[in-house]
């Protein structure tokens, strides 16, 4: 499957014991981004005390597996400490946190990690400013400022803004669109946007229908890439009311070839990855209750309809 795509094809990693991800992640994918491992609360818990050791694991991982490695996430609302979310800092203070941490992860695997997820999910649904305290204390800045500060210490990882329901190609996809213009404005580089993909087969209590036809699809990476950046497939799951069935397995793999498919027929589609291997650890279940079966393999390491229809979206 990784020779059929654009310059990678991914999967969303978490290192544990099952001899079966390694295989598969060796015969199907050029590109991995650790899940969890390189998150704010897992990298700096308390203040300038580092934790890398778990991130180190997957850097390795994939140094030695010649692998792609996007590096996620740095700046992001959630799974961030309390120390930084409630510490009261102001403007300048808290600019110095995000560069002290910034400066820490990107200097340590500069040079390994391929692209880093920059600002994470800093949008509404209707396209305007999420609250956070990187909003609150900095204002929309704080986007353009992380971009320059990831640039400042790495001179050729790519550079990405990623969010969620982007791919409806609606308000939210155009607060995607204003923020590229916004990095731009300040003169700071931003190579592309990361459309999450977290989508459904069929509607279901959290999703109000399918995933949107590929026209719509196609529109909504055209709305940033017409900005001149790329556009990425991040975190790809399309889940469904559980249990599977034969006939749902085969609408989601329809669902799947059309979401690969829109990928390679926008010129600035450099990629996709899925967010994770195996139906059995996705996070979709300890979610949203009653859905699932999102993924590419079932909890048995089969491969599914959905993995057929992925690849023949890949093949075009």
């Amino acid at each position: 499957m990784q020779k059929r795509g654009r310059s990678f094809i991914g999967a969303a990693v978490t290192l544990r014991d099952e001899p079966r991800e390694p295989e598969i992640i060796h015969q199907d994918f050029n590109s991995m981004t650790p899940e969890n491992a390189m998150k704010w609360e897992s990298t700096e818990p308390s203040r300038n005390n580092f934790t890398l050791t778990d991130a180190d694991r997957y850097a390795e991982f994939a140094k030695k597996n010649h692998l792609q490695l996007h590096c996620h996430t740095l700046v992001w609302h959630s799974q961030l400490p309390l120390w930084v979310s409630e510490g009261g800092f102001d403007n300048k203070t808290l600019i110095g946190v995000m560069e002290n941490h910034i400066k820490k992860l990107v200097t340590r695997y500069r040079g390994v990690c391929t692209r880093w997820d920059v600002v994470n999910e800093a949008l509404n649904e209707d396209g305007t400013y999420r609250k956070s305290v990187w909003y609150d204390t900095i204002g929309e800045s704080f986007i353009p400022i992380a971009f320059s500060l990831v640039r400042k210490y790495d001179k050729k990882v790519q550079l990405f803004y990623n969010d969620y329901n982007l791919e409806y190609n609606n308000e939210k996809t155009a607060g995607a669109k204003r923020i590229v213009k916004l990095i731009k404005s300040h003169g700071v580089e931003i190579d592309g946007v990361g459309y999450q993909a977290h989508l459904a087969s069929e509607a279901t209590p959290t999703a109000p229908g399918a995933a949107p036809d590929q026209k719509t699809l196609e529109a909504a990476f055209h709305a940033t890439a017409d900005e001149g950046v790329n556009v990425i497939y991040t975190e790809i799951d399309l889940r469904m009311n559980t249990p599977a069935t034969a006939d749902k397995l085969k609408v989601q793999a329809a669902a799947y070839e059309r979401v690969a498919k829109s990928c390679l027929a926008v010129k600035r589609c450099m990629g996709m990855t899925v967010w994770g291997i195996s139906d059995k650890y996705s996070w979709i279940p300890g979610v949203f209750t009653g859905e699932g079966a999102a993924l590419l393999w079932d909890e048995n390491y089969n491969k599914k309809p959905a993995y057929a229809g992925f690849l023949k979206g890949i093949r075009g």
